[in-house]
C-alpha cells in the first residue's frame, strides 16, 4: 500500500490556502458551488459561522457561509474575510472611474450645459457620470430628438463661460442627424455623437445578460423590434428599466459612448480651469 505521510491525505488533495479578500460592500463575486454572482450587501456572525449576503443584478439576495475556498473573484478562488474595520480607509470610486469625495456637496450649476437627444440618454449620463457632474455643476438637459437643434443651440446663445455641449446618437456620415449637426458651428459649441441607433445599444450585451443586440429591419419601430426578438414583453419603459438597472458603472458601457461623455463634460468645464 502506497503511504501518503503522517495526515494520510493523498498529494492531489493537499490545495493551497486561497487569497483572503476582504468582504467589503459592493465587491462582486460568484460563491463557487452554486454559480450565484453578485455583490457583498452584508456580513454577519451567525451561530454556525459568518455569513455573506450577496445581491445579483436583478435584486435577488441570497446568504452564503464565509467558507474557506468558497468564492471566485475574477474567475480565481479566493476565501472571503470580514473586512477589518480599523484599517485605513479604501478610496472609492465613483461609477464613472474618478475618485470619489466623501461629503462633497453640488457646485452650483454653470451657465454651461451639456444636452443629450432623450430621456434615456439622460438617465444613462446621470447613472454612471452623475456624482462627477454636481461635483463640477453640470447640468444635462434632453431634447426630445435633434429636429430642431439648430434652433434651439441659437436660442442658448452659447459664448464665452457659456458652452454647449451636444450628444447625438447615431451621429454617422450621411446620416440625418450627420447633416442637422454639421449647420451647428461656433467656438462655443461641440457637438458629438456615437454610431448607435439608440443609447440602449450603448450598453454591453453581456451586462445586459444578452448575447447581442438584435438587427431590427428599418421600417419596423426599433425598440419594439429589440423587445420581440430578445422575448421580452413588448413594453419600452419596462426594457429600459431592465437595460438601466444593469449598468453599474462606466465598465458597462461601450467604449465609443464612455470617450464621447468624458469629452463633452471637459469642454464645458474647461472655460474655468
Amino acid at each position: 500500500m502506497r503511504s501518503y505521510g503522517p495526515d494520510l491525505t493523498p498529494p492531489w488533495k493537499n490545495q493551497a490556502p486561497a487569497p483572503e479578500i476582504a468582504a467589503e460592500r459592493d465587491l462582486v463575486v460568484e460563491e463557487a458551488a452554486s454559480g450565484f454572482c453578485g455583490a457583498v450587501v452584508r456580513c454577519e456572525k451567525t451561530a454556525e459561522g459568518f455569513t455573506v449576503t450577496l445581491e445579483d443584478r436583478f435584486g435577488k439576495l441570497r446568504v452564503f457561509p464565509m467558507a474557506p475556498r468558497g468564492f471566485l473573484l475574477e474567475g480565481k478562488v479566493v476565501t472571503l474575510v470580514r473586512p477589518d474595520r480599523s484599517a485605513a480607509p479604501v478610496k472609492r470610486v465613483t461609477a464613472s472611474g474618478s475618485i470619489a469625495v466623501p461629503g462633497a456637496r453640488a457646485r452650483v450649476a454653470r451657465e454651461s450645459r451639456i444636452y443629450v437627444e432623450g430621456r434615456h440618454d439622460a438617465e444613462l449620463v446621470e447613472r454612471v457620470w452623475g456624482d462627477d457632474l454636481r461635483i463640477e455643476g453640470v447640468v444635462v438637459e434632453y431634447l426630445e430628438g435633434i429636429d430642431d437643434l439648430p434652433a434651439i443651440v441659437a436660442a442658448f446663445s452659447p459664448g464665452p463661460g457659456r458652452r454647449l455641449g451636444v450628444l447625438v446618437d447615431h451621429l454617422l456620415p450621411g446620416t440625418k442627424e450627420h447633416r442637422i449637426a454639421a449647420q451647428v458651428t461656433g467656438d462655443a459649441v461641440l457637438i458629438v455623437g456615437h454610431p448607435y441607433i439608440d443609447i440602449w445599444q450603448a450598453v454591453k450585451p453581456a451586462s445586459v445578460g444578452i448575447p447581442g443586440w438584435p438587427d431590427v429591419p428599418f421600417e419596423e419601430s426599433w425598440k419594439e423590434g429589440i423587445c420581440r426578438r430578445l422575448g421580452w414583453p413588448v413594453d419600452t419603459p419596462a426594457a429600459w428599466k431592465r437595460i438601466l438597472a444593469s449598468v453599474n458603472s462606466y465598465k458597462d458601457l461601450e467604449p465609443a459612448l464612455l470617450g464621447r461623455v468624458e469629452q463633452l463634460i471637459d469642454f464645458v468645464t474647461a472655460q474655468e480651469e
